[in-house]
């Protein structure tokens, strides 16, 4: 989403917007694209964890496990 309002509320939060501006914007915007490919690796990671049944649904009981298969994923995707 690439609006004026949003980016005022980042403006008054004291937060840096990683948006890019569209194409066809009339007003020079500028972005970081260095913190906006993390974003999106971050975001992928995310996404990758959805994939895997139990973190998704959540089917350990404790934290420390979640947390575990969450490591063991990760290690999982830096290998691959």
């Amino acid at each position: 989403m690439d609006n004026n309002r949003l980016r005022e509320l980042f403006r008054q939060a004291e937060t840096q917007a990683v948006i890019p501006p569209k194409a066809d914007r009339k007003g020079v915007i500028t972005c970081d694209f260095a913190m906006y490919r993390w974003r999106h690796l971050v975001e992928n990671f995310f996404c990758d964890l959805k994939q895997v049944r139990s973190i998704a649904t959540r089917c350990e009981k404790t934290d420390e496990r979640v947390a575990a298969f969450i490591f063991l994923r990760a290690i999982h995707l830096a290998i691959k």
